[in-house]
């Protein structure tokens, strides 16, 4: 029987070229791929972190499932199926959220304040600028910013306050979610129809790099809770 470790390096190089050919096919365009390896991606990171974890938390494979409701949904690029995809990856962020206060212990909250300003600031005068922005989805990007601000902050200040592995997991992760959210907006809002062979792969580039570190953060914390 092969290792559990040798296991995980074989799904772990299968992710990575999972997720490589996607970018090629956002690049080209290829519906036909595009349908065939936006949805696997989040199932190979969920048999990944089943088989690596002791804990096997369902919040986080249930953020992971919500993930590939979210790919599946941004598929088409219609207005509608852009509504529900920001509506289930907003319910996505507040999962990722709560398993981040799970792991993070947060003693003062002036480092976060202070840490989530920044980043409320670029994205609140990213949205101000942006005409483009349907009336059902305004309320639904406002919580979005606060969302992935609160993130970015609790990362971040996390970090400063404590430079450990776990942290810097967190702080890379929510850095690539940061560009992730920032690069989406552009493209679906800000840029409309604008530069599309360029945004598309450089979103599945960050989405499938901002995934894999925030489950390597979910296993580092897991490990340094049971220690």
């Amino acid at each position: 029987m092969l290792k559990k470790e040798n296991i995980i390096k074989s799904l772990t190089v299968c992710y990575f070229i999972i997720a490589f050919f996607e970018v090629i096919a956002e690049y080209y365009v290829n519906t036909t791929l595009i349908c065939a390896l936006k949805p696997i991606i989040p199932l190979v990171l969920i048999v990944i972190y089943c088989i690596e974890s002791d804990k096997k938390s369902k919040l986080f494979i249930t953020a992971l499932l919500l993930s590939l409701f979210t790919n599946i949904l941004f598929i088409p690029n219609t207005p509608s199926y852009l509504f529900y995809g920001v509506l289930v990856f907003t319910v996505h962020r507040i999962i990722v959220i709560c398993i981040i206060f799970r792991f993070q212990k947060v003693n003062d909250f002036i480092p976060l304040i202070i840490a989530t300003t920044p980043f409320l600031l670029i994205f609140f005068y990213l949205f101000l600028e942006t005409v483009e922005i349907p009336n059902n989805s305004i309320y639904i990007l406002i919580f979005q910013n606060l969302l992935i601000s609160l993130f970015a902050g609790i990362a971040l200040s996390s970090y400063f306050m404590n430079d450990n592995k776990q942290n810097s997991v967190l702080l890379i992760s929510a850095l690539l979610f940061v560009m992730l959210q920032f690069v989406v907006f552009v493209e679906k809002y800000f840029l409309v129809n604008e530069f599309e062979e360029l945004f598309r792969p450089l979103a599945m580039t960050f989405n499938a790099l901002a995934f894999f570190s925030f489950y390597k953060y979910v296993i580092t914390a897991e490990k340094s809770n049971n220690n």
